[in-house]
């Protein structure tokens, strides 16, 4: 079966309810643009070079800068895969807010369990989103490619390039890492129902050389997730996701950032630059990742405890010598 069939049977399916809601890529739209553009430049090309009629017309147009559908094409593209994006994130952010939550919210949540399986339904909508934000991945990574071989360009492939620039590159997204960190704090690495669905998580060498998270996603697409710090060199405890996409630890973050662990990240300069990639302004949007921390602290007790005592005692230094300072200034001594 073509990925269009598949792509519209997906978008119909089971999860229809749940995609009316959302934006998904327009693929057959985007490639009737294709079709039509190849047609008409194959046209004009033929009357602009007085081409007989038996003459057989290039499968291609040819044109790297196609004024057909350039404008229509990568404009209305970018659109949707930024969409995709903000929706990905904001359910994504949503179902985990739910999952540690806290107080009276934790509470009222106990409460719903009475009534229904509130873990179930967690576990169900995080299926949905993997196999959302997978499915709308290839589609762009097909059309892009098609782009390519009907303008025999490297246009698709210089946009794959601005997506990470612009940090809208689906499947390179923190949130992604945190779903697969809830797959394995919520324990579903050990029940078989749900490894077809939600494809597979594994981490690996956690406390050691080399953490990794490996993700199997459900057509069978494997991304492996670098968790060592940069700074550090260890293993990424009370994580953050930066803007640009680098994950550190918060307090390996906050000195590169030159503020103060309890400061915390997003109060680093506006001028602060990612250490890894040198980009500017990364830092308010920094993402807490919170699933990723919580995994750390069920499967290696011993190094979370060690780096919490060590993050707090420096925390504790750090905040006395702020307060020092803040009585020399105030009072003169």
């Amino acid at each position: 079966m073509k990925f269009g069939e598949t792509f519209t049977e997906y978008i119909r399916g089971e999860e229809e309810w749940f995609l009316e809601k959302c934006r998904h890529v327009e693929y057959k739209k985007l490639k009737k643009v294709l079709k039509k553009c190849k047609t008409t430049c194959n046209t004009t090309r033929s009357d602009d070079e007085h081409i007989n009629s038996s003459a057989t017309l290039s499968d291609t147009c040819q044109c790297q800068s196609c004024p057909w559908c350039d404008e229509m094409f990568f404009e209305e593209l970018m659109k949707e895969v930024s969409d995709i994006a903000g929706f990905f994130k904001s359910r994504v952010r949503h179902l985990l807010h739910i999952h540690v939550a806290t107080g009276m919210q934790r509470y009222m949540m106990r409460l719903r369990r009475c009534f229904r399986d509130e873990k179930q339904a967690l576990v169900e909508e995080g299926q949905i989103l993997i196999q959302y934000i997978t499915m709308n991945a290839i589609a762009i990574r097909k059309i892009l490619k098609k782009y390519d071989k009907v303008h025999g360009s490297d246009n698709g492939k210089n946009f794959k390039l601005k997506m990470r620039a612009e940090r809208i590159e689906l499947l390179h997204s923190p949130w992604l890492i945190e779903l697969g960190a809830f797959y394995l704090n919520s324990g579903l690495d050990k029940v078989g129902n749900f490894k077809n669905s939600f494809g597979r998580v594994s981490c690996e060498n956690l406390n050691e050389d080399q953490p990794v998270m490996k993700l199997m996603l459900p057509n069978t697409t494997e991304l492996e997730f670098d968790l060592t710090c940069a700074i550090c060199l260890e293993t990424v405890f009370n994580p953050y996701a930066l803007k640009c996409g680098h994950i550190f630890c918060k307090a390996c973050a906050c000195s590169a950032a030159s503020v103060m662990i309890f400061q915390g990240v997003k109060a680093a300069p506006q001028c602060s630059k990612c250490p890894i990639c040198r980009e500017v302004g990364v830092y308010a949007e920094a993402v807490h990742m919170i699933e990723l921390h919580l995994l750390l602290k069920i499967r290696c007790k011993e190094y979370w405890k060690e780096r919490i005592v060590g993050e707090r005692s420096e925390m504790v230094k750090q905040s006395k010598m702020f307060w020092n300072e803040q009585t020399v200034h105030m009072i003169g001594y």
